[in-house]
This record gives structure tokens, sequence and C-alpha cells, in this order.
């Protein structure tokens, strides 16, 4: 790679791309405000110092965004180098430029997956504008999650089974033919595994979809054992097909000898041999980081997940249309160089893509960390009911000083959800002498520290006769056999619990909330500009990659947007029916 700054615009270019676009494009306004977010310097670690000269990262990397801001293809984006005006303008390249191949974008992207460089370009532009004061810490943000379903197909654990199989057997096929002709039938198998297993309808009979289950186990395990016998090379064990189908084996099926001294390989069945946890189970042999996950009653899927922090602090937060400015000139309004604008855009600040199966409690203190490593704290930060819990509301404020703005999860206690009895906030507890008083005033008989689910709680037990002789026993409890028992948390997790269960049923806190609504709106954009709800590519870095460059896309999007036209502008038109009723009322 030769680092170079980014060639100069050929004024034929400026004239006609000015013409054709006189209110620019986000590809021209990533060349006027961004052009430091593209620099080479950034990628060469990715790059030796000897070799033929590469294409300039910094263009691949613009490329790749404009890419995503209009969600193309790689043959789509080589296309557009050549014949797209404001491309070319943003790229600094001749009319008569012809552009590049389209390979070059994926082994970009190969290359920064294999330098761990693929948020650089996210990180750049979110340093540049922080330059400019369009993010920084303080302020509000909220954060909202949404599935990505993976690049592979869908497949039941009968087809992974077999598809493993076949996977493996294409490796070796090309790695070491001679070898694989020499310990299978090849006629026979190729009937088998010749054709992807999705290509053909598997059997609908249960007991004829169980033999074929047992036919593809037995093949997994002939060939493992003779890719680890003596005679087989010793780098066909070092194959990714090959580690793929021994861990498809060892998670899917189980071998034991029966009565007769036979050795029998069957599923495993969940109830009796047990399954490995969905967060360690191997979904495809293509994308062995694609994980099944489920969301609610309805939303069931294999892929990944990805989380959005945006921050939140220009006006009408909530995406809502009064219509009272319909029709008022809104001009732009920037702010002093230095200076924030309270008004200024929101901005994509953060996104983390992890595995299905990673629960959205997980990721709200690495994202705290991520925004504080670049000095991006808010001071309240917006996240729906997946995130918080009593550890996670005690850290956010007292390990990095902000406030979470999010539903704290209710009392599950019979008497809570009946609405009915005494439940938990009906106890008084004194901290100091390690008691608690019921409503009728009798004290707890124990107060024992103990470990739940990896959980620190205490468990506070009342007297069994003190409790069988109360007045008021079924509204309390309904053990046959004990007194009343409570699980209660640390005193300053519990208090923090029962501060934040206080305040949601406030009305003053549920209007505060709403901002939090505004969350949906950007996956939505996500979705429609940058398919972020779709893997693009195989395995978590790629998926990463993926994401960080449609994030750097979405506030490319929306600076071009608030850089050309009124930051305040309405998202949705008020409709005549609500114009109607304004101009009778003045």
């Amino acid at each position: 790679m030769r680092p170079r700054p980014a060639p100069r615009v050929p004024d034929p270019t400026v004239v006609v791309a000015r013409a054709a676009f006189p209110k620019g494009s986000p590809a021209m306004s990533a060349r006027d405000e961004l052009a430091d977010v593209f620099d080479d310097e950034q990628f060469a670690a990715a790059f030796g110092m000897r070799g033929a000269p590469a294409e300039s990262p910094g263009a691949l990397a613009l490329v790749t965004v404009l890419q995503y801001v209009e969600n193309l293809t790689d043959r789509q984006a080589g296309l557009m180098v050549a014949r797209a005006i404001d491309w070319k303008y943003a790229l600094g390249l001749e009319l008569i430029d012809p552009g590049f191949d389209p390979s070059v974008l994926s082994k970009f992207r190969a290359r920064l997956v294999e330098h761990g460089l693929e948020r650089v370009v996210f990180d750049k532009m979110l340093e540049v504008l922080a330059a400019k004061g369009l993010v920084g810490a303080g302020g509000k943000q909220r954060t909202d999650s949404t599935h990505v379903a993976s690049a592979v197909r869908d497949l039941n654990r009968l087809e992974l089974a077999g598809e493993s199989v076949r996977a493996c057997l294409e490796a070796l096929a090309a790695a070491a033919p001679d070898w694989l002709a020499s310990v299978i039938d090849v006629s026979e198998w190729s009937t088998r595994y010749g054709a992807r297993v999705d290509s053909w309808r598997l059997p609908s009979s249960a007991t004829k979809r169980e033999r074929l289950a047992g036919l593809y186990g037995s093949d997994a395990l002939m060939l493992l054992r003779a890719i680890h016998a003596a005679p087989a090379p010793d780098w066909l064990r070092e194959l990714p097909a090959v580690q793929v189908l021994a861990t498809v084996l060892i998670q899917n099926y189980y071998i034991h000898t029966n009565a007769r001294g036979r050795e029998v390989i069957i599923r495993r069945e969940p109830d009796k041999h047990g399954l490995p946890p969905a967060h360690r189970r191997v979904s495809s042999p293509y994308d062995t980081d694609a994980r099944w996950a489920a969301k609610g009653e309805d939303l069931f899927w294999c892929g990944y997940k990805l989380h959005l922090t945006e921050t939140c602090d220009t006006a009408n937060d909530t995406g809502e249309d009064t219509g009272e400015d319909e029709g008022k000139p809104q001009p732009a309004v920037h702010p002093e160089p230095g200076q924030p604008d309270p008004r200024r855009p929101n901005l994509i600040t953060n996104v983390a893509t992890t595995e299905a199966t990673v629960p959205d409690v997980k990721m709200t203190t690495p994202i705290h960390r991520e925004l504080a490593r670049r000095n991006l704290l808010p001071a309240e930060h917006y996240l729906d009911s997946g995130y918080p819990s009593a550890e996670v509301l005690d850290q956010a404020h007292r390990q990095f000083g902000l406030t979470l703005v999010t539903p704290a999860l209710l009392d599950t206690s019979r008497q809570a959800r009946a609405g009915a009895g005494f439940d938990k906030t009906a106890f008084t507890v004194d901290w100091q002498t390690r008691h608690v008083s019921c409503p009728q005033g009798q004290t707890s008989a124990t107060w024992s520290p103990a470990r739940q689910r990896d959980t620190e709680v205490i468990v506070v037990k009342f007297d069994t006769a003190t409790c069988r002789a109360c007045p008021v026993r079924d509204q309390c409890t309904t053990a046959a056999r004990g007194g009343r028992q409570l699980t209660l948390r640390p005193q300053e997790l519990h208090q923090a619990l029962a501060r934040a269960r206080a305040q949601q049923t406030t009305q003053t806190w549920k209007s505060k909330y709403a901002i939090r609504a505004g969350a949906e709106s950007t996956i939505h954009q996500a979705v429609t500009t940058g398919g972020m709800r779709r893997a693009r590519y195989r395995g978590l870095p790629k998926v990463a990659l993926q994401h960080a460059f449609a994030a750097t896309a979405l506030n490319l999007v929306r600076l071009h947007e608030w850089w050309t036209s009124s930051p305040l502008q309405s998202v949705r038109k008020a409709s005549h029916l609500t114009r109607l009723g304004h101009a009778l009322a003045a």
C-alpha cells in the first residue's frame, strides 16, 4: 500500500456533478464533509511493505459505505463507480475512469476481518463527528436490538447431520481425492451425498427419518475414524469441515453398546440423552457462528443479534408530528466550531453484533464501556425491557455515572401478579439488625445469605408456628408446610430495584420513557437502507463488519439530510384533516 491523500476532484467531474446534483448527494457529502474518515493510513496494518500496488483502501472503504447507503451488491457497486457521477466526485475520478473489478471489494473485506479492522471506519467517523461537535458525552442515547438472519439455509437436526457429512466429503474430495477413494465406495456415497440435502424431500415416515438419521450418524463415525486412523495424513484432521463434522456428531448423536455387545449410534433425545445449550450448538456446517434463538412467542430465527445505540437529543424525539409547524420555514441551524448543537441529528454511536443467543442484558455493560472508551457516554441511557437487571441498574450509576431509563423487572411473586395479598413491598426490611417485619408486625426467624443461579441473594423465613396462627395467612402464603419465605437481593441492589419499580409507575416516567420508542424507527431505517436484518456474509466477524459499515452508511444518510435541509424537518406530514382542524381553530 502506498498511502496518499484523497485526490483532487477533476474540474469536469465537479461541473457535471454539481449540475446533476444541485442539492448534493450522500456520496458528495462524504467527500465534502467527511474526507478525513477515509484516510489510507488507518489501514496500514492490513497491508505489506512489498508487492504490487494495492487499490487505495480509503477509496475502497468509501465505496463500501456507499454500497450500503444504496444496499448494492459488489457487482452493482463496481458498476456505480464506473457510471455514477456523484460516486466519481466522491472518489476524485475522471469522468472516463472505468473503475475497478468488483472482486477487489471482497478481498478488501477479507483483509479487514483478518487484521481485526472491521470497525475502523465507523470509529474514525465518530472521531471526526466529535471534532465537529455533532457527538459527545452527556445528553441522551437509546439502545435497541433486532434479529439478524444468517446467510445460510435453515436446517433441522436431520438435515444438519446429512449436510455436515456432505460438506466434509466435499472438502476431502478437493484436498485428498486419492485417500478418500481408498476408504469409501465413491459411487455409493455420491448417491447419498452428491446433491445438497435440501434439494430432495425427506421421508414423511418417522421410522424412515430415524433410519436415515442413523445412516448419517454411522457414515460420519466411519469417516472420522478413517481420518484419525494411522494411514491417514495428519493434516486431514485440521480441515475445518472435519472439525465441524466431529462437533455435529458429538452434539447430536449418542454411541453406546447394546445387550448383544454391538456398538449402536442413535440420535440424542433431549429428555433422555440431553442436548448442548443453544449458545454452543452448531446450526450449519457452513456458518459455525450462527445460532438458533427465540424472542417472544412468534420470532424464531437462526443467525445473530444486532444492538444499535443512537443519540436522541433532538426535538420531537418520538417522531410524532403535531402539524403545528406545517408550512412554516425551518432554516437549517449548524453549530459554531467546537460548540455542540442541541438540535444536532440523531447518530449511531455504537454498533454491536453478537450470537443470537446472547441476552440483551449481557450487552448493557459492554456498550457502556465502549462508549466510555470513546468519551461518548450519555447522561441518560434509554433501554427496552430486555436489557435491565438489578446489577445493571446499580452498575450503570456507580461505575459509569449515568442513569438508565428502562422498565425494571417486576416482582413475579403470586401476590404481585394477582394484585392481592402481601407482596415484598408490604414487608419492612431492617438491614442493620437483619430482620424483616411482616404487615402484622411479626419478625422473621432466619436471615440466610445464599447464591441462586450464580446470583447473591438473601433468603428470609418466618416462623412456621407464627404464620400458621396468623389471621391473614391466606393473603400472605399458601405453603402447606412452613411459613412465609422471601428472597431479597443485597441492600444496594434491593433498594435500587425498589426505586426503579416505584418510578416506572408514575406518569412522568412513562412520558419520559416514550423517547425510547424512537429506536424502533432507527431499526426500521437500518433494515430498509442497509439490509441489516439479513447477513450478507458467513461468520460473526464478517457479519460484524457488515453492520459496522451499514451503521456508518446510516450516519452518512442522516448527516447528508441534516447538512442539506432543515434539521427540524418533520418525518411525517400532517394529514389533511389535521390541517383543516388547525385552519378552523385559527
